[in-house]
């Protein structure tokens, strides 16, 4: 057990720490790679590997460990967990095919969104999305949504932590500017996010409420840059987006003030 710790075991610990560091930059890893991206020595990573291919969550070649599909089932349990999701595809799905554009719910993870449900556009979008997807939270319409959500010290800490990166010219990058601009998405309710993840990528979010009326989730309409204008996202899109959060919210239990 951890010397820090007396409820957490260390061997877990580090178990899932290997297992985070496959990725889509890192889809297979060599015992020493395992061991430099985690922290771990070279013996610790090379059990907790073998320990994986022995219960079937990966699979070894030519040194190289990938992980199996097998590992899916540890996500699913958190979906399978949460049948929010079930009540909430429906009314993405109607919202996808009012404005004619992909739909996705995300929550929280750290300094990244993950996304939880998502109903694609029938058009051809530059950017690739799934179930299990992650994204960075600053530049993101979904994360801001979430960030502005949390308690001040939280945030302040989250800020602190993250290396606010231009991915884009028109990331925000200044953590003063983004704290403005989180101010703002409270105030109005709702994200717009023009081209700062992705450059030609336009998106909008509203928060989705439990029944105690805390934010849990965020869902966004996502447009190319070309093919809809911030003024046509702004005042045709967001106020179906936020119906729609609405409905879901309601859906789930929440009970607004009256």
């Amino acid at each position: 057990m951890s010397r820090q710790d007396p409820d957490v075991i260390d061997s877990v610990e580090k178990a899932f720490r290997v297992l985070e560091t496959f990725s889509a930059e890192h889809p297979s890893l060599t015992v020493s790679e395992a061991a430099e991206l985690t922290g771990l020595s070279r013996a610790t990573a090379r059990r907790i590997l073998l320990t994986c291919v022995r219960l079937g969550f990966a699979e070894v070649d030519d040194r190289r460990f990938r992980l199996l599909p097998r590992v899916l089932r540890l996500g699913y349990g958190y979906l399978a967990s949460l049948p929010i999701w079930d009540r909430a595809q429906p009314h993405m799905r109607r919202l996808a095919d009012e404005v004619r554009e992909s739909c996705s719910a995300a929550t929280l993870d750290g300094g990244e969104i993950v996304y939880v449900a998502r109903v694609p556009a029938n058009r051809s979008m530059s950017i690739v999305l799934n179930v299990g997807s992650r994204l960075p939270a600053y530049p993101t319409s979904m994360g801001r949504v979430l960030l502005a959500a949390l308690p001040p010290d939280a945030l302040r800490e989250h800020l602190a932590a993250v290396a606010l990166e231009p991915l884009t010219p028109h990331t925000i990058t200044d953590p003063g500017e983004l704290e403005k601009e989180l101010d703002r998405v409270r105030e109005r309710g709702y994200a717009l996010v023009d081209g700062e993840r992705e450059e030609g990528v336009r998106s909008a979010a509203a928060p989705v409420r439990d029944g105690s009326g805390a934010v849990i989730a965020a869902i966004n309409v996502s447009a190319n840059a070309g093919r809809v204008s911030v003024d046509e996202l702004r005042e045709h899109q967001v106020p179906l987006l936020l119906r729609t959060a609405d409905a879901i919210s309601r859906d789930i239990g929440f009970v607004p003030a009256p």
